[in-house]
């Protein structure tokens, strides 16, 4: 029998009552699907309701086969190793005895000879050379992510449940889960918000608050489906309106008819041709026609405000974000950023960037890549001022703001709006609502205390509180900026990149997002002169 997983009228809440799945059925075969929507809709709760870590408050889950499940490796015991992660530390204890003479005969009989070359194969397969014994505690978190994947591959399992692989991953990391995806062969249920891996999908799996949607193909077909049913619902609001407005035009001619009609009727009673009973009579069938007239009408009229509304929302929800900010006036060829010989680090015998070099120059897009451990923060440091060079110079010949993953230019502690008049103190209050409102902080959104938002609301405030004054700085310095964003965020922050007209210095692994704002330089920290 196929493995599969099926979910039947699955529901379940959080510890304090709000329901976050409700009533879900779903099925996953050997395929890979990508699991995608905005965060804290229930993307990972589902994933731990399949491996069993959750339990479901009704409904049944059924799974026909083994998973590999791709936990997030935080605290670890400073004796494990990534013979840990594959379950092998006996083993390999054995064969080293069986090495030195050691093991005893009934030992041999169940040594794995071929388990150190197995593992090794599954490590090379995720970019990753490094040891069984090398301890957990000395890999970067990317490191740690590719030993988790090497250990999921190596017991063959027939679903892989897979929580944002390629976060926390440089590019050769990202390129290694890539890999091990397209040539995977099983079953794959992927949670990711990058655009890339999910490319190689062979289904995806919307969840929303409303259910599930399942759309056959990779992320592109997606996108294109999602098109169509934007094209299709603006064709609803238009149909909803014209109906409107016909059902207005007939109710206009129809109470115009009856102004005329009305008169003739009194300039008949004034002339006595009719008798008195007979005119009342018709005069009550009029007026109880048209009062079931005007009932048919409004009733509708209604019908068709309700589609029009109904349609305006899906709009909302299908339209990708779009934006026009102020300019920053920043002439084309003025120098913005100068770096001369600079050497920098944190160990004074360990220098990160040595003698290097670098500018921009104008409105360029520069996007600094490599991997962990290249210099990448290093460098945003000393171009922020968080860290001082120890020889070379560094110059920021204009106003510029700093994104860290933190976002950590925005005041926790006070709202969104508090934010803006803070950072913009010549804005008045009106200036300041219409600039929130261009990055969906409408009305009470904006009073929002900037502690209460998630990743992708974090964000985005940040860039409307420093985009949407009325002069934005002509440098903004982005640290990893999509990380930990569901998409509808990442693409909402690319709308207001791309909006932008000044220079942009950006660390990201993320090639879709790059792309999408438009860079026109990459600086690869591997092998620039550091």
């Amino acid at each position: 029998m196929p493995a599969s997983i099926t979910l039947s009228h699955v529901s379940w809440s959080t510890p304090d009552g709000r329901s976050l799945l409700s009533d879900l059925a779903l099925s996953f075969g050997p395929e890979r699907t990508g699991l995608v929507g905005r965060n804290g809709v229930g993307k990972t709760t589902l994933l731990k309701l399949i491996s069993g870590e959750l339990r479901a408050h009704s409904g049944t889950v059924a799974v026909n086969g083994s998973l590999g499940i791709l936990r997030q490796i935080g605290q670890v015991d400073r004796t494990e190793t990534i013979a840990s992660l594959f379950g092998a530390v006996d083993a390999l204890a054995l064969l080293r005895r069986a090495e030195t003479g050691e093991a005893t005969a009934e030992e041999l009989a169940h040594a794995d000879w071929t388990l150190e070359a197995r593992m090794a194969s599954a490590l090379a397969k995720v970019g990753l050379d490094a040891p069984p014994d090398t301890f957990l505690s000395s890999l970067s978190g990317g490191q740690s992510t590719r030993a988790g994947l090497a250990a999921l591959v190596f017991a063959e399992p027939d679903f892989l449940l897979l929580d944002e692989p390629t976060n926390n991953l440089d590019r050769d990391g990202r390129e290694a889960v890539l890999d091990l995806l397209a040539g995977w062969r099983g079953g794959a249920i992927v949670v990711s918000h990058d655009r890339e891996l999910l490319d190689i999908m062979d289904a995806i799996v919307e969840l929303t608050s409303l259910g599930t949607t399942r759309y056959g193909g990779n992320w592109s077909r997606y996108r294109e489906s999602k098109a169509l049913e934007l094209a299709a619902t603006r064709r609803d609001l238009v149909d909803a309106e014209k109906r409107v407005a016909e059902i207005d035009r007939k109710a206009q001619e129809t109470i115009e008819r009856k102004v005329r009609k009305d008169g003739a009727a009194q300039r008949n009673r004034a002339k006595g041709g009719m008798p008195r009973i007979l005119m009342n009579g018709l005069k009550s069938r009029s007026e109880e026609t048209g009062g079931k007239n005007a009932r048919l009408t409004e009733r509708r009229r209604g019908q068709a405000l309700e589609a029009a509304a109904s349609a305006r929302e899906r709009i909302e929800i299908l339209q990708p974000f779009s934006i026009v900010l102020p300019p920053t006036h920043l002439p084309a060829g003025r120098t913005v950023l100068t770096i001369e010989a600079a050497s920098a680090g944190y160990e004074p015998e360990r220098p990160i960037l040595r003698d290097f070099s670098f500018a921009i120059t104008g409105r360029e897009r520069v996007a600094v890549i490599g991997p962990n451990g290249s210099g990448k923060t290093t460098l945003l440091a000393i171009v922020s001022g968080q860290l001082q060079p120890w020889s070379g110079s560094v110059r920021v010949m204009t106003e510029f703001a700093l994104f860290d993953q933190r976002v950590s230019l925005l005041d926790a502690s006070v709202s969104i709006r508090d934010n803006f008049r803070r950072i913009n103190p010549d804005a008045d209050e009106n200036a300041c609502r219409a600039a929130l409102a261009r990055f969906m902080f409408r009305a009470d959104a904006a009073l929002q205390l900037v502690s209460t938002l998630s990743g992708g609301q974090l964000l985005r405030a940040g860039l409307a509180c420093v985009l949407g004054g009325p002069r934005p700085p002509a440098l903004l310095v982005l640290d990893e900026p999509t990380n930990h964003l569901d998409i509808d965020s990442i693409e909402a922050v690319e709308a207001g990149l791309r909006a932008y007209d000044g220079a942009l210095l950006i660390v990201s692994h993320d090639e879709t997002f790059l792309e999408a704002i438009g860079v026109s330089r990459r600086l690869d920290l591997a092998h620039a002169q550091i």
